[in-house]
C-alpha cells in the first residue's frame, strides 16, 4: 500500500520526499559519527545521552500519503541516542587538541625529514669532494708525466702502492667505524633504559597531576560560581543604581528648566524695576520743580500787595492748575510705588 501511494504522488512531491530522506540520512549519519568518536575517545562511563527530538510532522495535505512512508524512514531512529550540547563541546575540543598534536608531529617529522636530508646533501657533498680529490690524487700520482704517442703511461708500480695504501686506510676507516658503532649502540641501549624509566615515572607523575588538576578544577569551578553570583549582585545593582541614576537626570533636568524660567522670569522683572525706577525718578524731579514753584507762588503772594481782580483770578487759576497737576503727579508716583513693591519682594525673595 505504501508503494501504491508513493507510486500514485506527484513526481515534485517524490523528490522533496527524496530530499528529505537524504537529509535526515545525512544528519543520522554526522549524530552516529559523532557517536563513535565519542566513545572512541573519551570514556564511555561518563556521558549522559538523550533521546534525540522527535521528527518534525508532515503538513496536513501530505499526512495521509506520506504517513507509512516517513513511519519507515524514522521508525528506526525513535530510539537512537545523540550527545548533548556539553558532550560535543568537549568532543570538538578533543578533536582540536588531537589535530593540533597531529599538526605538531608532522611539524617535528618533516624538521626531522628535513635535518636527515639537510645531512644526507652535506654527506653527498662531502663524498663528491673526496672522490674528485682522490680522482685527483689517482691521476697525480699513478699516471707518468711521459706522454707519448698512445698518451699517458701508466706507471704499475705506484700503481701497486697506491692500491695498497687505500687498502690499509679502508679497513683503518672500517674498524674505527666499527668501535664507534659499538660505542654508539651501548649509548643508544642506556639512552633506552633511561628513558623506559622515565615513562614509567611519567605515568605515576602523571596521575598525581591529574588528580591535583580535578582539584584544582573543582576549586575553580566553586571560584567561578562564586564570581558569577557576585557579578550577578553587580549587574543588580548596576540596575538600580541606572535606575537611580535617571531619576536625578531627570529631576536635574526639571530644576535646570525651573531655574531657567526663574532666570527669565528675573531678567523680566529688573527690566521693568529699571523702568520703573527711571519713572519714579523722573516724578522725583518733576514734584521737587512743582515744590520749587510753589514755594515761589507762596512767596510771591506773601509780597503781593493788593493785585487786581483779573490778575488775582489768573493766579488763582493758575495755582488751581498746579494744585491739580500736583495731585495728579502724586497720584503716579502712589501708583509707581504700589506697582514697585511687589517687584522688590519678588527681587527679595529670589535672592
Amino acid at each position: 500500500m505504501a508503494e501504491r501511494a508513493l507510486v500514485s504522488l506527484p513526481l515534485p512531491q517524490l523528490r522533496a520526499q527524496l530530499q528529505e530522506a537524504r537529509h535526515t540520512n545525512d544528519l543520522l549519519q554526522i549524530e552516529v559519527e559523532m557517536f563513535e568518536k565519542w566513545h572512541r575517545k573519551m570514556d564511555p562511563r561518563e556521558p549522559s545521552l538523550r533521546q534525540l527530538p522527535e521528527a518534525p510532522s508532515a503538513p496536513a495535505e501530505l499526512s495521509q500519503t506520506r504517513g507509512r512512508h516517513k513511519s519507515r524512514l524514522y521508525s528506526a531512529s525513535d530510539s537512537v541516542v545523540s550527545l548533548t550540547v556539553e558532550q560535543k563541546c568537549e568532543l570538538a575540543e578533543r578533536e582540536l587538541a588531537d589535530v593540533k598534536d597531529e599538526i605538531q608531529r608532522m611539524k617535528e617529522d618533516t624538521e626531522q625529514a628535513l635535518k636527515n636530508l639537510e645531512a644526507v646533501i652535506e654527506e653527498a657533498d662531502v663524498w663528491r669532494t673526496d672522490v674528485k680529490q682522490a680522482i685527483i690524487d689517482f691521476e697525480k700520482d699513478i699516471f707518468g708525466t711521459t706522454v707519448g704517442k698512445k698518451g699517458r703511461v701508466l706507471d704499475a708500480e705506484k700503481l701497486l702502492r697506491y692500491m695498497e695504501e687505500k687498502n690499509r686506510q679502508r679497513d683503518l676507516l672500517k674498524e674505527k667505524f666499527h668501535l664507534k658503532n659499538y660505542l654508539l649502540k651501548g649509548f643508544k641501549k642506556k639512552l633506552q633504559q633511561q628513558l623506559r624509566q622515565k615513562q614509567q615515572m611519567g605515568d605515576t607523575l602523571r596521575e598525581v597531576h591529574m588528580q591535583q588538576l580535578q582539584v584544582r578544577s573543582a576549586q575553580y569551578h566553586e571560584k567561578i560560581e562564586e564570581k558569577n553570583e557576585d557579578l550577578l549582585q553587580l549587574k543588580l545593582t548596576a540596575v538600580k543604581t541606572v535606575q537611580v541614576l535617571n531619576s536625578c537626570k531627570k529631576k536635574l533636568q526639571d530644576a535646570m528648566a525651573t531655574s531657567t524660567s526663574l532666570k527669565k522670569d528675573i531678567s523680566q522683572r529688573k527690566v521693568l524695576l529699571g523702568k520703573v525706577e527711571r519713572e519714579a525718578a523722573l516724578v522725583e524731579e518733576q514734584r521737587a520743580e512743582a515744590e520749587s514753584m510753589n514755594r515761589q507762588l507762596q512767596k510771591q503772594l506773601l509780597d503781593y500787595d493788593v493785585p487786581s481782580v483779573m490778575s488775582y483770578v489768573q493766579k488763582k487759576m493758575s495755582v488751581t492748575d498746579l494744585e491739580k497737576s500736583i495731585k495728579t503727579w502724586q497720584r503716579k508716583v502712589a501708583v509707581a510705588e504700589i506697582t514697585l513693591l511687589p517687584i522688590l519682594l519678588a527681587l527679595a525673595l529670589g535672592s
